[in-house]
């Protein structure tokens, strides 16, 4: 077997082409277009695809070196936090609160699904909990963090199991989105205001229309790199008090805090925040981060592990569907809104807060701007999702 491995600037740069087959691909085909399906989404799958049809062909891997990526992901958050101000957390207030409630009541949900399943299928209990909340909502990192301790339990395929099922969940959570979107706006017949020029900032934090340059630019990358200093810092400081948080939370919430507080202390300092340049790193790190994330998925050791497995995130699909279109749709207000959060909530329950980004973007792309989405869900998906997750899980693992 001569295996081929791709270092981590030829796996960048191969994330970079797929992305704009992906937007090719979905300019041409209207059902990609009205389903709301993203452009990451649409070319990582097909290369995806294709990286399998060659495995089965030749018997050879195709590998990518993946750093990149996670860094993409730190960008991606750190942008989100500078982006924040504590005014839109006042603004979100009671949706806030809900969605956070009823995210924390789904993570149980899904537990029990899990474990339900698992009993049925006459799986250890364990697995129920790895095809739960620890790979789905918690996705790829989580699940690596836990797989040791679930080994213990007695489940030695943890990794392999937790890793396959957060994959599939990626997979699910980037298509469902979209549909579920369009479902619920054609049923109660909803739409929102287009505009001209729809993006990740500029839909949840009105970015600004000055102009922008290599200065804006590069003030841009220097702001967010020292916010990612400050929270690597605080996510060790963090790590050896005995919690476990990803890199990308600590950083997120040191987004938040210095936007809050360095405008005001030093009010004639230019702050990058809601600005175009941090809007154009937000958006390219969002896409890139998906494109690179679908496209190195090793679909033949998923189908090593299907069957029993494909039933359990069978059964999980369905009862995400089904939670958001008739409980989370109707709490969220019904409104579009409501719409726009029930994609995003599809992204992130199965997948990651990325998927749930990309697919609000998408749907906002075709009917317009929905804010108070944009601003809640981020949030709840970065931040009080991974805090809870880790009891919830414990808890779970119990029974």
């Amino acid at each position: 077997m001569n295996d081929l491995s791709f270092d981590s600037f030829m796996s960048y740069t191969i994330g970079i082409l797929v992305f704009f087959i992906g937007v090719a691909l979905t300019r041409k085909v209207k059902f990609l277009r009205e389903f709301n399906i993203p452009e990451p989404v649409t070319g990582g799958l097909l290369a995806a695809l294709c990286i399998y049809f060659i495995y089965l062909l030749t018997g050879n891997e195709i590998v990518f070196d993946l750093s990149t990526r996670d860094k993409l992901l730190v960008y991606f958050f750190t942008a989100i936090g500078l982006n924040a101000r504590f005014s839109d957390l006042i603004k979100g207030g009671k949706p806030l609160v809900i969605l956070l409630l009823l995210t924390l009541s789904f993570m149980v949900i899904q537990n029990v699904i899990g474990i339900g399943s698992a009993l049925f299928l006459n799986l250890p209990s364990p697995v129920g909990v790895l095809a739960g909340s620890a790979s789905l909502i918690g996705g790829h990192g989580t699940t690596i963090a836990w797989a040791p301790e679930i080994v213990e339990l007695g489940v030695s395929q943890a990794l392999e199991i937790g890793v396959a099922a957060a994959t599939l969940g990626l997979v699910i959570a980037s298509l469902i989105g979209g549909p579920i979107a369009k479902l619920l706006m054609a049923r109660h017949k909803l739409s929102g205001q287009k505009h001209d020029s729809p993006n990740v900032e500029n839909e949840s934090n009105n970015v600004d229309n000055q102009s922008y340059s290599y200065l804006s630019f590069m003030a841009s990358i220097l702001v967010i790199h020292i916010c990612i200093i400050i929270g690597f810092i605080l996510n060790n400081i963090v790590t050896e008090l005995g919690f476990k948080l990803p890199l990308f939370v600590t950083c997120l919430l040191t987004g938040i805090i210095l936007s809050n507080t360095i405008p005001r202390i030093l009010p004639k300092m230019v702050w990058p925040a809601r600005t175009r340049s941090l809007a154009i790193v937000s958006e390219f790190s969002l896409s890139l981060f998906l494109t690179m994330s679908l496209m190195s998925m090793q679909l033949w050791t998923i189908a090593d592990l299907a069957g029993p497995l494909l039933i359990i995130l069978g059964l999980q699909t369905l009862g995400a569907v089904l939670f958001i279109v008739f409980i989370l749709f109707p709490l969220m207000g019904k409104d579009y809104q409501a719409a726009v959060l029930s994609a995003g909530f599809g992204g992130f329950a199965l997948g990651a807060t990325p998927t749930a980004i990309a697919n609000m973007t998408a749907v906002t792309k075709a009917h317009g701007a929905a804010p108070t989405a944009f601003i809640i869900l981020p949030l709840v998906g970065a931040f009080f999702v991974d805090v809870s997750n880790s009891f919830i899980i414990k808890l779970s693992l119990s029974f």
